[in-house]
This record gives structure tokens, sequence and C-alpha cells, in this order.
């Protein structure tokens, strides 16, 4: 017995073989792998949608293509058929996702396939090494980095605004005040994900654990205060948050980067960080 072509809304009963692919590769899968592991695949607690191309033979319980749709589009695996299902299900209706991120072959291929009606894109980033520490970093780390805590969000959030314009290129308190963008920081903030060092009252180093599955933690939003760049704040603190995921929390600390920005690439890998694959994120 045979699927016909065609990618579908995955279930419950298709957890097994997401988690083989999601195994498969715990650093590129990361964003995805902690939803799954916190959520199982129910949309509505998902927070978005898994869909799946299937093996040959309905039997095999494999899959040969994933993406997840969510507030942005994740195609993890697949090859150019699969890649065709994904936009093809994507155009059925209006574009809601602000991104279209993950592995470079895969975005840049459903991309292709999505420019003629989506495009065209705000921005385009086509090479962005990710890059994984399983050990000790060969950094000292900045022992004054510690997590943000709670009351602290007065202070850290105008400096998480700085960095997301900086980084993505927008507002994120545009149209709604920042209510919604506040409410994702204080939630990374209550799970101790959210890291700083102070100086004077104010943010000179911050970095969050975006992601944090069984296996691995996403380091984001790696930002320095202008005033203090320069002195080796950046790789000294990312290196404090790497070291807390490898020996605090027994994850592999991961992060991805543009290829162009040379200078935050040169102190990932003087921390220790290795190149193990690459993404992609086109910006709508």
């Amino acid at each position: 017995m045979l699927r016909l072509a065609g990618a579908r809304l995955l279930d419950d009963r298709d957890y097994p073989a997401v988690r083989a692919v999601l195994a498969a590769d715990p650093v590129g899968s990361c964003m995805v792998s902690a939803r799954v592991e916190s959520a199982g695949l129910d949309p509505w607690r998902l927070g978005g949608e898994l869909w799946g191309t299937d093996g040959r033979s309905v039997r095999a319980g494999t899959l040969q293509g994933l993406c997840f749709a969510g507030p942005n589009l994740v195609p993890l695996t697949g090859g150019t058929g699969a890649l065709r299902s994904f936009a093809d299900r994507a155009l059925r209706r209006p574009r809601t996702c602000s991104s279209l991120v993950g592995p470079a072959e895969q975005v840049l291929g459903l991309w292709e396939q999505l420019a003629g009606d989506w495009g065209p894109a705000r921005e385009e980033r086509p090479d962005q090494p990710l890059m994984a520490l399983d050990g000790e970093p060969l950094v000292a780390a900045d022992r004054t980095v510690r997590p943000v805590r709670p009351h602290e969000i007065d202070t850290y959030f105008p400096a998480a605004v700085a960095m997301f314009h900086e980084e993505v290129g927008v507002d994120p308190t545009a149209g709604d005040g920042g209510a919604g963008y506040r409410a994702r920081v204080s939630e990374l903030i209550s799970g101790g994900r959210a890291f700083a060092r102070f100086e004077g009252g104010e943010v000179v180093f911050k970095a969050e654990i975006g992601a944090l599955s069984d296996r691995v933690g996403q380091i984001q939003g790696v930002w320095v205060h202008p005033r203090y760049r320069g002195h080796g704040l950046g790789a000294a603190g990312t290196a404090a948050v790497a070291r807390h995921l490898v020996h605090g929390l027994g994850r592999v600390a991961s992060l991805y980067v543009n290829s162009y920005n040379t200078p935050a690439l040169a102190a990932y890998r003087r921390i220790g960080f290795r190149q193990v694959g690459s993404f992609a994120t086109v910006l709508f």
C-alpha cells in the first residue's frame, strides 16, 4: 500500500517517526524538538502544525520530509518533492509566519518554491553557520553574567529591544506597544533562560537560551552595549551561558550566526564552538 504524494498534518500517532527525524540531527532540530518534547504534536499545544511527507510504504512508518509551521516556517528535512508539497500546503492559506528559518538546503529550496507568491523578502540570509559546543569553553567565562531576576525586567527589556532592532531590523515594540515581545522576554526570564551582566544599573551584556530540548540549548540574542564593545565582553559572556548549558544543564550549547558577522564568528570559534551545519533565514 502506497501513500499519495503530498504533505499531511501529523498527529500523535506519528510521534515515533517525528522523534526519529529530530533525533537524527539534535542541534539542527533544537527549535522544533523543544516544542515537540513539551507539547506533543497537537497543534493547539504545539503552537503550530507539523507537516510530513511519508516514505513509500505506509507500514514503513518513516517520514521523508518534516516541516514546522507556526510563528516561523521551519523545514527540517526533505528533498525537492517534499519541499514542493510543503510549499503547496503553505500557499493554501495567507502567510502568517514572520520568517522562514532552518537548515540552509531546505530553507533555500522551499523559498525557491514560495518566492513567487510570498516575495519579495525583507531580507535573505543564505549562509548562517550552525555551531555547537559540548565541552568546557576555551575562553574564561564572565562570572558576573547571571540569570536575570523577574524584578529586573524594566532594566533588561530595553537591551532586549535594542538587540532585536539591530539583529532583525524592526522595532519589536511597534504595533502593540511591545506587549507581545515583553511577554516573551518575561517568559524567558521566569524560566531562568535570560542572562545578563549589569553595570551601573544597566545591561552591558545579554543573551538568552531561546530553545531548550532534552539534548541541546540554543543561545540567541547575544548583545553587548555599544559603549562596552571591543573589550571581550561578548565572548566571555557567551562562554558563561554556554558553560551553564553544558555543565549546569547537561546540554550541548548551540547557536547560529550570519557568516558576514566576522567578529561574532571569530569570537564563537575562540570560545570553542565548531560548525556542525548551515542555516538560512528569510525575513518577511
